[in-house]
């Protein structure tokens, strides 16, 4: 049985509790309270059937932060359905002939965010490699005098959203999109604290390999308690990286993820690696379309003019949006993003993205008002949307076919991903009703999702929305206020 059903029969033989009559007061209480004085917040609760449980403030545009992936993947789903896989192609530009390619092998990119990713969902890269591999075998490719090419080409354009802040860039979490990415477009560094504070912190690359880089480490350790501010600052205009920031002398060794500015060129080095060991030698080496490892211009072959040999796929968007939602990955939200923009623009450009959601929006008659989109993930500061625009959406998506998709997306607090700590003293059978996606940067929180009632009715369905922005006290103060106020809307039914 799907999740979704199965929920629904649950909660309708669950025992009945108590209606909670006085949640909108405390919402009232909570907003106007002295940790929020500063604050802006927005908030709504309405039911699938359109009564309204609470209203405060909800056309108020705010930053969503991470609910911003619920507009990414809703539309994703719908759009492309469930089942949509990303394809990753191998061509060839030149002449085959008795097994020696006189021409660049290319390594053809589709998007696929999940190309040597270390999310569960994914196959390990030497899987992924051992089938191109046999891809060129069963070409008969024995001998490649050209380069391997890395082609990222169908996300054309900046990797990341210009407004991203630079030190957010550098981290795992701000990384860019590219047509062809490897293992996420980072790169893992194994770090630990100096011998005391002020000494330098001691960092060295771990995987992937990327010899033609070249690090500096301006970062030092920090005293007790400062925590981990390191970021890897980098360009894709040289192969240049410092690290900048602290890390505190009481944090334990870790491996620390960074962005990888040449996320087109690792994949085609290492898969060039992989073939020189199984015997394929490749003259020219690796190489992508870029002005740092790039061929010249006038060899670059267009798309429809190489020769197709072969392709593999991706898992199932499905699959993706889940770790999207449950994990809130960043990096899975953008590429989701640009994809709406390849496919329903012809260009998997930003500007193209905007238009496409702007579009698949108006289709789906929730329209544009109460949403100003910048990126699929949130990381903007300069996306703003309100809690009313997050209802409509969500109430509309539970008649899209990809509705069940589109929930089983969504953690429940106490479960796995994002919300594995949140709510612990509320009992199991209350928490497991709610699907929701949380939203947290610096000054903002933000919660929105499903509350599937006792009764069993979808019609008595609640769907809710709570954006804070600009509070001074502290995320844990926000957090209890907001749980208590979920907690008491799955009370009411």
């Amino acid at each position: 049985m799907k999740l979704l059903l199965s929920i629904y029969a649950a909660a309708a033989i669950s025992a009945a509790g108590t209606p909670v009559q006085n949640v909108q007061s405390y919402l009232e209480n909570a907003i106007s309270g002295k940790e929020l004085s500063d604050a802006s917040a927005g908030a709504l609760a309405v039911t699938a059937s359109g009564d309204t449980i609470f209203c405060a403030d909800s056309k108020k545009m705010l930053v969503p932060a991470s609910n911003m992936k619920l507009v990414t993947t809703a539309l994703g789903l719908h759009s492309l359905g469930g089942d949509y896989r990303y394809e990753t192609s191998i061509g060839y530009s030149g002449t085959l002939t008795h097994g020696i390619l006189k021409g660049d092998l290319y390594i053809i990119g589709g998007g696929d965010p999940t190309t040597g990713s270390k999310d569960t969902i994914a196959p390990a890269i030497e899987s992924v490699f051992r089938q191109w591999r046999q891809i060129l075998k069963d070409a008969g490719i024995k001998k490649i005098e050209g380069h391997i090419i890395g082609d990222g080409r169908c996300f054309p354009g900046m990797p990341e959203q210009e407004s991203w802040q630079y030190n957010d860039i550098g981290t795992y979490y701000g990384t860019g999109t590219s047509g062809l990415s490897f293992y996420e477009n980072t790169q893992s560094f194994k770090v630990s604290a100096g011998d005391c504070a002020g000494a330098p912190v001691k960092i060295t690359p771990s995987y992937p390999e990327t010899p033609w880089m070249n690090f500096r480490y301006n970062c030092t350790t920090g005293k007790k308690g400062s925590g981990n501010t390191l970021y890897l600052y980098t360009s894709d205009l040289a192969p240049e990286g410092e690290f900048r920031g602290s890390f505190a002398i009481d944090r334990k060794p870790k491996t620390e993820d960074a962005s990888n500015k040449f996320p087109a060129y690792t994949c085609a080095y290492h898969f060039t690696e992989y073939l020189r060991g199984c015997g394929v030698e490749c003259t020219e080496g690796p190489a992508d379309l870029g002005h740092i490892f790039g061929i010249p211009e006038n060899r670059i072959c267009p798309q429809s003019d190489l020769s197709i040999i072969g392709s593999t796929l991706s898992p199932q968007l499905a699959r993706i949006a889940f770790e999207t939602n449950h994990q809130s990955n960043n990096f899975f939200a953008e590429t989701i993003f640009r994809t709406l923009g390849k496919e329903y623009c012809g260009s998997g450009c930003y500007d193209s993205s905007y238009v496409a959601v702007e579009n698949l929006l108006e289709e789906l008659n929730v329209g544009n008002e109460g949403l100003r989109i910048r990126d699929g993930s949130g990381l903007s500061r300069t996306n703003y949307i309100s809690a009313e625009f997050l209802c409509r959406l969500l109430r509309t998506m539970m008649e899209s076919p990809a509705f069940e998709d589109f929930f089983e997306s969504l953690p429940y607090p106490g479960g796995n991903g994002t919300l594995q700590w949140l709510m612990q003293s509320v009992p199991d059978r209350t928490r497991e009703r709610i699907r929701m996606k949380s939203g947290s940067m610096g000054g903002v929180r933000s919660f929105s999702g499903y509350i599937i009632p006792r009764s069993g009715s979808k019609e008595d369905t609640i769907i809710f929305s709570i954006i804070v922005n600009n509070f001074t006290c502290t995320s844990a103060e926000v957090n209890t206020r907001l749980n208590r106020i979920i907690s008491l809307l799955a009370e009411c039914n």
